[in-house]
C-alpha cells in the first residue's frame, strides 16, 4: 500500500521559489555586504556632495545630481550583486541542490531574476530618494532657482530602473559564464571600457564615428540624461528613451540566452 502522506502537499510555484531565492540573498554575507555597499556609496557620496554645494550650485541643476555621484559607483555594486547571485551557487556546487529540489529550472532563474529586480530597484530608489529629499531641504532657497522636485524624482527613478536593468543583465551574464570573476569582468568592461575606448578612437579621423558612437552611447551618459543634468551640447546627445531602449534589446537578448543555456546544460 502506497504511502500517503498526512500533511498537505501543494504544488509547487513561482511564489515558493522567489520565497527560496529571497532566503538565500538574505542568508548570503556577499549580498547583504553587497547591497549595503551599493546604499553606502548612494547615500555618503550623495551627502557629501550636498554638505559641500550651496543652493547657487543647484540652479538648473536637479536635485537628485548629488545622488548620481554616488549611483556612478554604486552601480558596480549592483552588477556584482545579479552576477554572484547565480555564480556563488555554481561556485559551492550548490546549484545542483537548487535544481534537484526545484527541477523547473525556468522558474527558478525566473525567481532570481524578479527577486534581484525588486531588492535592487528599492535599494536604488530609497538612496536616490533620500538623498535629493536631503539636497531640497538643505538648498531649496531662492538662489537655487526654480524646481520641479517631483519631476526630479520622477528622472531619480528613471536611472534606478536603468541601473537595476543593468543588474539583471549581470545575472544573465553570470548564468551564461557561470564564473564570478568572468561575469563580473565582462560587466566592469560593458560599463568603464565604453567611454575610454571612445576617447582613444576619436583622436583618429577613420576612428572617430565609432568613437564618438561609444561616448554618445554608455552608462555614465544614459544616467546623466534620465537625471536631467544639463549638457553644453544636447544636440549630440540621444535622448533618454534610446538609452533605454538600447539596454533593453541588450538585457532582452542575454536573458533569452540565459533561460537556454540554463534549460539545456547539465548545471
Amino acid at each position: 500500500m502506497a504511502y500517503t502522506s498526512p500533511l498537505p502537499t501543494p504544488r509547487p510555484h513561482l511564489g515558493h521559489a522567489i520565497a527560496s531565492e529571497w532566503t538565500k540573498m538574505a542568508s548570503v554575507r556577499s549580498t547583504v555586504l553587497t547591497l549595503g555597499s551599493l546604499v553606502l556609496l548612494v547615500v555618503g557620496i550623495g551627502l557629501a556632495a550636498v554638505s559641500q554645494t550651496s543652493g547657487e550650485n543647484f540652479r538648473g541643476t536637479p536635485y537628485t545630481a548629488p545622488a548620481l555621484f554616488g549611483l556612478l559607483v554604486g552601480q558596480l555594486a549592483v552588477m556584482v550583486l545579479g552576477v554572484l547571485t547565480m555564480t556563488s551557487e555554481h561556485g559551492t556546487g550548490l546549484i545542483r541542490t537548487t535544481f534537484t529540489a526545484a527541477p523547473d529550472r525556468h522558474r527558478v532563474l525566473t525567481a532570481k531574476y524578479l527577486v534581484v529586480a525588486g531588492v535592487s530597484f528599492v535599494a536604488i530608489a530609497a538612496s536616490v530618494t533620500f538623498v535629493a529629499l536631503a539636497g531640497a531641504i538643505v538648498h531649496h532657497r531662492p538662489d537655487a532657482g526654480p524646481h520641479d522636485i517631483p519631476r526630479e524624482l520622477l528622472g531619480g527613478l528613471a536611472g534606478s530602473f536603468y541601473v537595476t536593468l543593468l543588474g539583471v543583465l549581470a545575472l544573465a551574464v553570470g548564468a551564461l559564464v557561470r564564473h564570478s570573476a568572468g561575469g563580473i569582468a565582462v560587466m566592469i568592461g560593458v560599463v568603464t571600457v565604453p567611454p575610454f575606448t571612445g576617447g582613444m578612437l576619436s583622436m583618429w579621423e577613420a576612428t572617430q564615428p565609432v568613437g564618438s558612437a561609444l561616448i554618445r552611447y554608455n552608462s555614465p551618459v544614459a544616467l546623466m540624461q534620465l537625471f536631467g543634468l544639463p549638457d553644453a551640447d544636447t544636440g549630440s546627445i540621444p535622448p533618454a528613451w534610446v538609452h533605454f531602449a538600447l539596454l533593453f534589446l541588450v538585457t532582452g537578448a542575454a536573458v533569452a540566452g540565459s533561460y537556454l543555456a540554463v534549460g539545456r546544460r547539465d548545471v
